[in-house]
């Protein structure tokens, strides 16, 4: 497992699912997508099938194909790394098989979402070994944002989870400051060896001062040019680069991700790439409405002022 620890270091892009108009999987576009941010040079993994790749309304026949065709897209070797997103423990395991079967390296294992209302403790510890056992390869925890409620896993949870040596990391998505490095500390003094990655997009450059082993975020899905290169700056502690490209990503960070209503930043990553000429259009599956004009705008200015170039 310490080859992992090694290979999750760096800039890791979670990608999305371009849809058709009558809501399929666009393969020849998910094949276009998957081979131009992979293809980028300082990106060194994907995250397919997580929250921006509409994990929660993909079918678990969809959820294989997407890592099938990542697979074929991705440079030989590249990282793959499939998330594990089901309310049954029993799916969980299902959809982790199948990922293997179809060429993912490592699983990421989301808390399922019920857990957001009130879990006993040993339910998280179980769903994960249900996960464990129907796959042999790593597991990477995620860590969900202290606005979810009882899914942001508490301490003794997280000690607990982290004695399965199969776990190797975390993608530490707490989304706030404080709860970022107290969950750093804690693991890093259960498992030394653990890999904590950065998930909050909007406070990227806060993670890398405190310390992390690197980043899985969909926002590198949208720039990830400019993502490598804040990641290559703050590696080598330049941190006046590294600043100076914080303050270019900040703003599309922001209009994804910050600004109201919440529960919008996949159609937004969507309404970018759209914007930048990647995708026909920014589909997603209902419930979730298009994109509005006001989001539109958002989007365009912050882009433009990152030196994006929009087109008309």
């Amino acid at each position: 497992m310490s080859e992992f620890a090694t290979r999750l270091r760096g800039m890791h892009a979670a990608t999305i699912v371009p849809m058709t108009d009558d809501f399929r999987i666009d393969e020849a576009a998910l094949t276009l997508h998957i081979g131009e941010v992979a293809g980028t040079t300082g990106i060194h993994g994907l995250l397919v099938n997580g929250h921006a790749g509409e994990n929660f309304v993909l079918t678990s026949d969809e959820k294989r194909r997407v890592v099938e065709i990542a697979r074929a897209a991705a440079p030989k070797g590249f990282l793959i790394c499939s998330g594990i997103n089901a309310e049954s423990s029993l799916q969980a395991a299902e959809d982790a098989r199948l990922a293997e079967e179809a060429g993912a390296d490592i699983l990421l294992v989301f808390p399922p979402n019920a857990f957001a209302l009130i879990h006993d403790r040993e339910a998280p510890v179980i769903h994960q070994r249900h996960v464990r056992d129907a796959t042999s390869l790593p597991l990477l925890l995620y860590g969900a944002p202290v606005g979810a409620g009882a899914m942001a896993y508490d301490a003794g949870t997280l000690k607990a989870l982290a004695q399965e040596p199969r776990v190797v990391g975390i993608k530490e998505g707490s989304w706030e400051v404080a709860a970022y490095e107290a969950n750093l500390r804690l693991l890093k003094v259960e498992r030394p060896d653990f890999v904590v990655l950065g998930s909050g997009d909007e406070h990227l450059l806060t993670s890398y001062i405190i310390g992390s082993a690197g980043s899985q975020v969909s926002l590198a899905a949208v720039a990830p040019r400019l993502c490598a290169d804040f990641y290559a700056a703050a590696r080598a502690s330049d941190w006046v680069q590294a600043r100076r490209l914080h303050d270019l990503i900040y703003p599309i960070a922001v209009a994804i991700y910050r600004d109201p209503p919440g529960g919008r930043a996949t159609a937004r990553l969507k309404a970018c790439l759209t914007l930048l000429g990647k995708l026909h259009a920014p589909i997603v599956r209902p419930p979730q409405p298009p994109v509005s004009a006001a989001e539109y705008t958002s989007l365009r200015t912050a882009l433009a002022a990152a030196g994006l170039k929009p087109v008309a």
